[in-house]
């Protein structure tokens, strides 16, 4: 193996492993340092060291720890010369993360999780993030950004807004959080509520971005998947009495059933009415219909997640795509229009509708859409409206509607799929 070979290697390693590590990493720090923006800068500091050793030394055997060590050690370096860990120690009274770093130099192996209630830095890392000292959009940009990783470009594609927008929201969230000096701690029982909707706002977020990624090569992003759903877990257990808990967990749960379905042996797009039921994870549905029902039965049927969450289960429940209940589908689109107004969630009214009554009924839905500003950079109305287009005979327009689709989007894999529906059109 050649040298560039070697050093290419450790970077696409390192790329991997702080996709998927960052968050933790991060949240990890910012326990012991108090500050995000700092945590940050650690964090990154972790990832040049690990640039400039692992092509040389080569990948550790657990590269997250490695990467978490270091980060810790430089936030402990950074107390210990900016004598801040003194005054933490006056501030906490010999807080017990504290005093085990002043006496054990490699306290990370070590330390024990000094916080009551739920031992877990990312959730204490997302509610940090969305604390009601930052407006709504900033906790939500500034958490996907910490947690999911996702890139400003991401965000702003899952918010529809510009892209400098969200990078403003980021800085400023991060400023004002540390001019506050929030705790890094979980909220007190009685402020849950007011920060829960936040944050189960950002596992959606998160989730969706696993679901279908935004950009890159890949249709999916498991890891991502995989964290949200632990998260949703996580926050289920932690406010059994929240409908919408329930709801959202239960939404993930039958997204994710399809998971494997949904990409084939050579990792390209399969659409939902083309999936191998069979390949669909009965446990998942099981404990998806399972969450929505402890929704229901708390009141919240009518909720957004619950109300999404009741769509899933209709495509659950039907054995083959032929028996799918679209009028159901369309109904409880209808329904979520009304408490939670979005015209993505039209967009998708529109889909159900077309399937129920009609391809002539859907098009006239979503060209209803199409002076929404919001969407005019959103690939899935041309989509649409090519597939409606495509089921009434008119190939022509529906092929201008896939190359305009295709020509919006930024992952490799969607972007193949719908240019090969465009090409279709043309056989």
């Amino acid at each position: 193996m050649t040298q560039t070979s070697t050093w290419a290697g450790a970077d696409q390693a390192i790329a991997a492993v702080w996709r998927i590590e960052s968050a933790r990493i991060v949240a990890g720090v910012a326990r012991l340092v108090r500050d995000i923006g700092l945590a940050e800068e650690l964090a990154g500091d972790a990832l040049v060291a690990a640039l400039e050793t692992w092509p040389a030394a080569g990948v550790p055997d657990n590269p997250g720890a490695w990467l978490m060590r270091v980060a810790k050690n430089a936030a402990l370096d950074r107390l210990r010369r900016d004598k801040l860990l003194r005054e933490k120690l006056q501030q906490i009274g010999l807080d017990l993360e504290a005093r085990e770093a002043t006496i054990v130099p490699d306290f990370v192996d070590s330390l024990d999780d000094a916080l009551s209630g739920v031992g877990d830095d990312l959730l204490r890392l997302m509610f940090i993030a969305c604390h009601p000292v930052l407006s709504k959009e900033a906790r939500l940009a500034l958490t996907l950004k910490l947690v999911g990783g996702l890139s400003t470009h991401e965000i702003a594609r899952a918010f529809l807004v510009p892209e400098p927008t969200i990078a403003q929201r980021i800085v400023r969230a991060k400023r004002t959080l540390g001019q506050a000096g929030i705790p890094f701690e979980l909220p007190p029982p009685e402020a849950l509520p007011e920060r829960l909707g936040s944050v189960l706002e950002v596992v959606y977020l998160v989730f969706n971005e696993g679901y279908t990624a935004t950009a890159g090569d890949d249709w999916m992003r498991p890891a991502l998947l995989d964290e949200a759903l632990r998260l949703g877990r996580m926050l289920s257990g932690l406010a059994p009495a929240e409908p919408e808990a329930h709801g959202l967990t239960a939404l993930m749960e039958l997204q994710a059933a399809r998971a494997k379905a949904r990409v084939d042996a050579a990792g390209r797009p399969v659409l939902l009415l083309d999936q191998d039921r069979a390949r669909w994870d009965k446990l998942l549905i099981r404990r998806g219909l399972a969450a929505l029902a402890r929704a229901e039965a708390l009141g919240g049927r009518h909720g957004p997640y619950a109300l999404q969450a009741a769509i899933a289960a209709c495509h659950a429940r039907a054995r083959t795509a032929q028996e799918t209940d679209w009028s159901t589908i369309a109904g409880l689109y209808g329904e979520l229009a009304r408490v939670m107004p979005s015209p993505v969630v039209e967009l998708n009214r529109a889909v159900a509708v077309g399937m129920a009554e009609g391809a002539a009924a859907g098009l006239a839905l979503v060209d209803r859409l199409a002076g929404d500003t919001r969407l005019q950079d959103y690939q899935w109305l041309p989509s649409v409206r090519g597939d409606l287009l495509e089921k009434l005979g008119r190939r022509e327009e529906a092929r201008a509607e896939f190359t305009r689709a295709a020509a919006m989007t930024t992952n490799a894999r969607e972007r193949a799929l719908l240019e090969d529906r465009a090409r279709a059109k043309d056989a």
